[in-house]
């Protein structure tokens, strides 16, 4: 049986992007008269068959997809970690006809018009991140007929189509760097734990340790703000005084723990080593300059932004999970 040519084929051959050929394909308007060409004769030159379901969707197309965030945090859009997703997802769309609307199911009207959404399809294609637990939304967007790419993985399922960081191996690397330098007091602050991404993290710290033989009870929760960093810092001062070293499973918890250890006299990393997670701007600019494990965040935004319009134009992408890397800085 001859192989099926995709869409990506066509538009390659044409010399355009997957969106505008899919445009032409649609017979969508704003589309020049020279890719119109290329991607006809494209199409006629490898014998390409639309999807007929696929196309009979992208005529009906609303002209907008959405990128939602499942957060009790009213401030979450200010954290630096989805500003960069935004940015990279923008980047993609930017190119296309489609228009990026963020929203926060943060009350219970947000998640009814999120609901909506992917109910009655008031979006050519939603973005999911942040999933906690086992949120309805989650399963609801499983089983939507709207194209739904997942930023990360919900604890109770793995969805179809998503887009992840190795968090895992990133939080593994992060302690055994922590062993390597000689600490053995090394404790953790986590995520949270009803996110994949948190417990992926803490399941990393554990298995570090495991491997060492060190004892991995020395645990502080957080919820990956400032805020929860600095409390869980508190708690494990009082709870274990002698740590020597601390994994905080968000940048931004390491920079509230920080602040806490200095307040409590403790030097870094001369007392306390500590490394974080993400690797954002602000990382580069704590003192001292904090290590941390670096996942490509815009790069999160921009594979889910493609993975949506691979979906969208009637593609069946594969699941991708991006790596990440330990970046050593003074904090440890």
């Amino acid at each position: 049986m001859k192989r099926q040519v995709t869409l990506d084929e066509v538009a390659e051959r044409a010399g355009v992007s997957r969106s505008a050929a899919s445009r032409v394909i649609n017979n969508a308007p704003h589309v020049s008269k020279a890719k119109r060409d290329a991607v006809q004769r494209a199409v006629s030159d490898l014998g390409y068959v639309p999807n007929a379901t696929a196309r009979a969707l992208a005529t009906q197309q609303v002209g907008a997809v959405v990128l939602a965030i499942s957060s009790d945090n009213p401030q979450v859009f200010a954290d630096p970690f989805f500003a960069e997703v935004a940015t990279g997802v923008n980047s993609v769309l930017e190119e296309t006809e489609l228009e990026l609307v963020l929203q926060l199911a943060t009350t219970t009207r947000g998640q009814t018009r999120l609901e909506q959404v992917l109910r009655t399809r008031q979006a050519d294609g939603v973005m999911l991140m942040s999933m906690h637990g086992d949120d309805p939304i989650a399963q609801l967007a499983e089983e939507s007929d709207v194209p739904v790419v997942f930023g990360g993985t919900p604890i109770s399922f793995e969805p179809r189509y998503y887009v992840d960081a190795d968090n895992r191996g990133g939080a593994r690397l992060a302690t055994e760097h922590l062993v390597e330098t000689g600490r053995s007091r090394i404790a953790t602050i986590t995520g949270r734990m009803d996110e994949g991404a948190g417990m992926a993290r803490y399941k990393g710290y554990q298995e570090a340790l495991a491997m060492a033989g060190l004892d991995a009870r020395r645990v502080g929760y957080g919820d990956f703000s400032e805020e929860s960093g600095g409390r869980a810092m508190e708690q494990l001062l009082a709870e274990h005084p002698d740590l020597d070293a601390v994994f905080v499973a968000s940048d931004q918890m390491a920079i509230g723990a920080m602040r806490v250890l200095k307040d409590a006299g403790r030097t870094i990393p001369g007392d306390v080593a500590i490394v974080g997670f993400n690797d954002v701007a602000l990382a580069r600019h704590t003192e001292p300059p904090l290590s941390t494990v670096s996942q490509p965040i815009q790069s999160l935004g921009r594979e889910m932004a493609r993975m949506l319009l691979a979906l969208i134009a009637g593609e069946s992408p594969t699941p991708l999970i991006l790596p990440t890397r330990l970046v050593k800085r003074q904090s440890s």
